[in-house]
């Protein structure tokens, strides 16, 4: 009887184990509400496939993007293109906007840093320097990790010619995770989006300013393909969740001139992060290329 007990201890304690293998949790770390975009389909895959969690913190409530609020005027019945009027009212507006899109793929909790979202420009350090509270943020990533126990951390890749609030957001993840133990340590991945045929053309090495961006190799190493076909004669693909998340952001009018864009999800690989978890994140996007919709026939 007690090698029984034992036994059905020992199995319940390896399906567990098992479970959670499968079911990862994933913090992602972005500058403004709609950067989740970004991973959408990704993240669409692991919290409906996967059954896993995913959280995401936004470092700033992206009151700057006032001007792109024209046709929103109507919805929210107020003149967001003027600077006062729409840092005043986005950033709630925006809250709404990110919560209804991210019902979508799944994300679970939200954690709003609140920090000032000044204007468009490829410079990072003037808000890590100047105008973002750069130690209560990295308190609050690095109180985060710590409790939630992430397996993973998605941001966007901090190339040269991209925002510079996306590059400050993922460089304060990076430096949070690189201040940790190594076995406290989530893996943190770097996402880009492109088409098909521009898939072999990228090269990012990191910034030279910013060490703990450095990514030796110069590729990337997991993606996604958004355009996976399914359903009904393979008549829909991932392009489909996207573009309902991207639909939510009704306040950034540019937005919806996205749609249909990218059809990869590529995933950088941090040269922070240890060789030693690559054969489980390898295994984690080979588990997102099985589709798991039932097949029916009419």
């Amino acid at each position: 009887m007690r090698s029984l007990i034992t036994f059905c201890i020992s199995l319940f304690l390896t399906i567990n184990i098992l479970v959670a293998a499968d079911a990862p949790k994933v913090l992602i770390v972005d500058a403004h509400p709609d950067d989740e975009t970004g991973f959408a389909a990704t993240v669409y895959k692991i919290t409906h496939d996967l059954k896993g969690k995913v959280d995401l913190a936004v470092v700033t409530n992206g009151e700057a993007g006032f001007k792109y609020s024209t046709l929103a005027e109507e919805i929210y019945g107020e003149e967001l293109t003027e600077e006062a009027v729409g840092r005043e009212f986005l950033p709630s507006i925006r809250k709404k906007e990110i919560m209804a899109g991210g019902k979508f793929i799944g994300i679970h909790n939200y954690y709003f840093f609140d920090q000032k979202d000044t204007h468009y420009t490829l410079d990072c350090d003037t808000v890590l320097n100047q105008v973002w509270n750069v130690t209560w943020v990295k308190d609050k990533l690095r109180e985060l990790i710590l409790r939630e126990k992430y397996d993973y951390i998605f941001c966007l890749l901090p190339t040269f010619d991209t925002h510079g609030h996306h590059k400050a957001a993922t460089i304060l993840a990076l430096q949070t995770v690189s201040a940790l133990s190594p076995e406290q340590r989530p893996v943190v991945l770097g996402c880009t989006v492109t088409d098909k045929p521009d898939t072999s053309k990228m090269q990012f090495t990191g910034l030279p300013a910013y060490p703990v961006t450095s990514i030796k190799s110069g590729k990337y190493m997991f993606d996604f393909d958004r355009t996976q076909k399914f359903g009904f004669k393979d008549n829909l693909n991932y392009k489909v969740i996207v573009n309902w998340v991207i639909a939510e952001h009704k306040s950034q009018g540019v937005m919806q001139l996205g749609m249909n864009r990218g059809d990869i999800e590529h995933f950088w690989f941090f040269d922070i992060n240890s060789p030693a978890t690559i054969p489980k994140t390898q295994q984690l996007f080979e588990s997102l290329k099985k589709n798991n919709f039932k097949k029916k026939t009419y």
